[in-house]
This record gives C-alpha cells, structure tokens and sequence, in this order.
C-alpha cells in the first residue's frame, strides 16, 4: 500500500492546531515551544521506529499510533498525552526502550507508555498474559486515569480497522471490548466513547444486522433530509430572531441490538436533533421557541440540566410532533456538550477521583484481574438516599446489599433487611433511582454465599468474599 504523505500531514497539522487551541493558553510561550518540538520529536522517532511495520490490511504502521494521537487530541487531551499516544507502541513492538522514552520525554510520557505496553512473559498462557496486561493497565490508571482514555483511542482505532484480522481473533476483541472498556468508559462520564465502542464492537459481532441497519438508516435519511433541513432553519431563524446563539447537530442512533429493533417504530427512536447554546438560561428560552413552534408530545419532556441522566448525558429532552414527523430534540450548553463526549476529559470536569481509584483498587483486589461482573458498576447510574437524605450514587440494578456496603463494611456484613421508602424489604432487593433507604442491624454477621448473587457493585462483593474465606478459614482451624 502506497505511502499516503498527504493524510500523514493533514493529521499532524489537526493534532497540532487542536492542542495549541485547547492548551495554547496555559502554557508560557517557551513551554509551548518546548511542548511542540518534543511532540515533533515524538513523530520522527514513532515514523522510524515503525519504518518497514505494516498493519494486517496493508497500511503502513505508523498511521495507527498517529489516529489513536489524533483523537487524543480531539477530546481535550494534553501535549504529554498526545506525544505517549504517538508512542504507545514503540516499546512492545521496536527495538526502542522505556528507559529512552523516560530520558527524551520525561517520567510523565514514559508512565502513560508504560501503562498502554502489554505484559510479555513466556511463561505465561496467552489468558494469563491478558489478566497480567489488565492488572498493569488498572495500576497505572489509579496513578494516573489519562492511561485508561488513551486506551480508549487505541481500541476505538483498532477496532474501526478490524477487518483485517481472522474472524475468531474479531470476535474475542469485540466481546473484551463490550465486557471491559465499554464500561470504564461510562464510568469517567465519557458516553459517546462507551457508544461509539460498543457499537463498533456489536458490528464485528452481528456484521449483517448492522449492515442492514446501516441500510434503513441511509435510506431513512434520504426520505427526511428535506423535511429536516426544512425545521432547522425555521429553528434558525426564531432563534435568531431572539437573538440566541445556537448550534445544531444532527445524531443518528448508533448500531445496537436495541436500535435494529427500533427500526419501525418512526424518526424519533432514530434521531436526535442536538441544540447546543451558550448559558443554562438559554437552554430554557430554546426550548420555550421549540415549543411554540412544534405541539411538544406530552409526558416526554425531560429535565437533566442540573440532574445528571442515568446515563450521564446533561440537557434538556422532549419530543415534539414537526409535521408529520415526531422530533426528538436535546438542549444542552456548548460546556455540557464537552462533558457529554469527552467525560473526564472535558475542561472544567468535576470527576470524583477517590471514586474513580476505589473502583480501579476493588476491581484490583476481585478473584480475577478484571471482574466483568463487577464493571457493572460503570454503567448507568442511580441515586438513592440514606433516612437523613444523604445520596449516594449506585449503579442501576444495586442491591440493598450493595447500598449497605457502600456506606461502610461493617454495616454491609451486620445487614439483616431494610426499609425502603418506609416499607420492610430483603437484602435482595433492587433499588430504583429516588428510593429512600434505611438498614437494619443483626447482631452477629450473617453472610451467606447466596449474597453473592444479590451484590453487583466490587465494594460489596470483594467484602462478602473476604469475609466467607475467612469462616472458612476459622472453620478449618
């Protein structure tokens, strides 16, 4: 395949441009400097380093760390972590060492290298090496979560250039990819990312129901591009009329198992016209001119502005009847945008870091390096409250068991039955967003093994498991 020098340059010319706007002014003219050239360093070394390498498809190695770069730079991240995505791969797959990244680059880049590397080892089955390069993986994120999302943009890559490799080899990439990063992904509040992955990875599961899909969706798309083109600008021009500064975009429903379904069920299962404004009052003001102009559809107005969704998404939602079509529509600010698509990434962020390495240390002290059981955890969210109106966030699907052990070890083991919104329920029972709590005590523990199977979050289940070695140790004594 023919070296195509044009792509290389536009990429670099993009990675550059985007990381000068988006750190340019944090950074005094000389560190700015110093940030370039290092990074054009990193390119040189990269493009010699995977001279002569090429990819299962032909293509030249080297534009697959540029790509993975690229979108690092895309979503907000910084000049250390553009230049590691640059070099990601040289030291598992060059001559080139860590040690030579950590004199050239510094300890920063070399520890996000580093994190990115897998685990070699000939001792090793090729399952044991994988659980050994997602412990590393998980290490390396609790010192630093810009290794998990540089992760991100190396399977996101990967995985839209899939097709080259063997059909098994597809297949057990695709199911890693939906089991373990899918998931992660949600939990740094990075759920565009979680979709585009998971979608990517159900089209390589189910390659002719995503095809046919694609299909309906570009025909769907013909048969409403006038009609949709027609009610944004009479959008556009009442919002200018108000003077409201706004941005529109259209959203097509990704490939899911969910959306093939939804196939004939109209436009509004489909699509989503995004409107993006400047402040949270004009969110408001948008979709009163929304509303004047097109009959909303009752019940389907939704209010995630300053109430994070399940999902994590912030706006405004409502469906609205624009002609003969029904319209789903999300208001959101331009910074909230930020926040949907780039999670923990996005300036201005406010991400629970204690959180986030209580999560990466009780996935580390599970019975297995990654406990996709566990990861649970990351997915859409719920909030319930202690009885003196405490809330704590829980993944949906939590136990009561899961809601004691969240507030402290000692009351998930002494856990005997609750009362949820003042009526008695079982330890088994599953909490629903809103839902006011309150624990009863036993005396003694009562752990039993069936606890297990009632517990999703890793807090909860690691407590139970130690818990029941140990009895089973005292026993044996």
């Amino acid at each position: 395949m023919e070296y195509d020098q044009r792509r290389e340059l536009r990429l670099i010319n993009e990675m550059m441009e985007l990381l000068v706007t988006h750190h340019g002014g944090e950074l005094s003219e000389e560190e700015l400097d110093r940030s370039i050239d290092d990074l054009q360093q990193a390119i040189q070394i990269s493009r010699k380093s995977h001279d002569g390498q090429f990819r299962k498809s032909g293509e030249p190695y080297f534009f697959h760390p540029l790509r993975v770069a690229h979108l690092a730079a895309r979503h907000w991240m910084d000049f250390p972590s553009v230049i590691a995505a640059v070099l990601h791969d040289v030291v598992e797959d060059t001559d080139l060492s860590l040690e030579h990244i950590r004199e050239n680059f510094g300890g920063e880049v070399a520890l996000l290298v580093n994190g990115l590397t897998k685990v070699e080892d000939d001792r090793l089955s090729k399952e044991a090496l994988q659980a050994e390069t997602y412990r590393k993986q998980l290490l390396a994120a609790i010192e630093d979560v810009r290794v998990l999302c540089l992760k991100f943009w190396d399977r996101i890559d990967n995985m839209r250039t899939i097709g080259a490799l063997a059909p098994a080899k597809q297949q057990r990439i695709a199911e890693e990819t939906r089991k373990v990063y899918v998931p992660l992904a949600r939990h740094l509040g990075m759920g565009y990312v979680a979709t585009e992955l998971e979608a990517l990875a159900l089209t390589t599961i189910y390659p002719n129901r995503a095809a046919r899909y694609r299909r309906i969706i570009e025909q769907l798309k013909q048969e409403t591009a006038s009609s949709l083109r027609k009610i944004r600008a009479v959008l556009s021009n009442s919002f200018e009329h108000h003077k409201l500064s706004t941005l529109q975009r259209d959203r097509w429903r990704p490939f899911s198992i969910s959306a093939a379904r939804d196939t004939g069920r109209g436009l509004a299962t489909l699509y989503t016209l995004e409107i993006q404004v400047d402040r949270t009052m004009d969110a408001y003001l948008a979709l009163g001119i929304l509303h004047s102009l097109f009959p909303p559809i009752p019940g389907k107005l939704r209010d995630h502005l300053y109430t994070t969704s399940k999902h994590g998404y912030q706006a405004l939602k409502t469906t609205v009847q624009a002609g003969k079509y029904r319209l789903r529509v999300e208001i959101t600010t331009r910074k909230f945008a930020r926040f949907n698509e780039s999670g923990v990434l996005a300036p201005g962020f406010d991400f629970q870091l204690s959180n986030f390495k209580s999560l990466m240390k009780s996935l580390m002290e599970g019975e297995s390096a990654i406990d996709t059981e566990s990861l649970r955890l990351a997915s859409s969210k719920i909030r319930v409250y202690t009885p003196r109106g405490e809330s704590r966030i829980l993944p949906e699907g939590s136990s009561v068991l899961d809601f004691a052990f969240d507030i402290h070890e000692e009351l998930g083991l002494h856990a005997r039955r609750a009362r949820i919104n003042g009526k008695t329920r079982l330890l088994k029972a599953r909490l629903m967003d809103g839902d006011q709590v309150a624990i009863e005590r036993a005396e003694k523990p009562q752990v039993l093994p069936k606890w297990l199977e009632w517990a999703i979050t890793p807090r909860a289940r690691n407590a139970i498991r130690k818990y029941l070695r140990s009895q089973v140790k005292k026993n044996v004594e």
